[in-house]
């Protein structure tokens, strides 16, 4: 009987350390403006989320889709916001959302990716 409480008790943790781990990550949509269809391979673009966004502390993952014009961000709710993030992309020179593009990072992108 004791062994068989020491296993539910222990499921019973997994299971709570499971359920607080997927709380701390989070995942967001934002729709942003992207011009050419390239973007993912651009070196202004695509490799600029990539790089720059993936060294924003708490980001976990970055996903361009350029046909719905939407980054997918898997981040750590623990370590960031969603509004740091949309500043982050903003700053890169692409709408974030509301947040309007950073114009100094605007005037940056190639000329394909502007609109």
């Amino acid at each position: 009987m004791k062994h068989i409480i020491a296993i539910v008790f222990m499921f019973l943790s997994i299971n709570t350390s499971f359920a607080q781990q997927s709380k701390k990550t989070q995942k967001a949509v934002i729709k942003t403006t992207i011009t050419c269809d390239h973007c993912k391979e651009c070196e202004t673009c695509g490799q600029l989320f990539n790089q720059k966004l993936l060294r924003e502390k708490g980001v976990q993952m970055v996903t361009l889709d350029t046909e719905k014009m939407t980054i997918e961000v898997i981040y750590n709710a623990k370590k960031t916001t969603l509004e740091n993030i949309k500043t982050a992309i903003s700053n890169l020179g692409y709408d974030a959302d509301n947040l309007k593009a950073n114009p100094q990072a605007y005037e940056k992108l190639d000329g394909c990716c502007k609109v």
